[in-house]
């Protein structure tokens, strides 16, 4: 398994604001707006990116980190092994990804996603 893309997500009741400092000052591209999420990154050779975020989508609360992999199903089997308990999913999206939810050892939430 690889990780492609590590992506931290911000909680905020207002995504507008996050337009000014991120787009406007950092020159970060709007790569996904889906109203309650906004993600920021660059769309050439580096991968950095930044969500803010009201909600987790699907009515789930914002995970801490987003981590996507090239392969969800070994993911799922080594959170598993580990006797890591899963909070969410694994569910196939709408907007076009299967995730699931654990927590880290520290107790955040992290959303591991495959594009599907």
């Amino acid at each position: 398994m690889r990780i492609n893309r590590v992506v931290a997500n911000i909680e905020t009741s207002d995504v507008d604001r996050a337009d000014t400092f991120y787009h406007d000052v950092l020159g970060l591209e709007r790569v996904m707006d889906h109203g309650w999420i906004r993600t920021y990154g660059s769309n050439s050779k580096m991968t950095v990116q930044v969500s803010f975020a009201s909600e987790g989508g699907s009515g789930t609360p914002v995970p801490v980190l987003s981590i996507e992999v090239d392969d969800i199903e070994t993911a799922l089997r080594r959170v598993k092994k580990a006797g890591i308990p899963i909070e969410y999913g694994p569910k196939s999206e709408p907007w076009g990804v299967r995730r699931f939810y654990v927590r880290d050892p520290f107790g955040k939430l992290i959303n591991i996603l495959q594009h599907e």
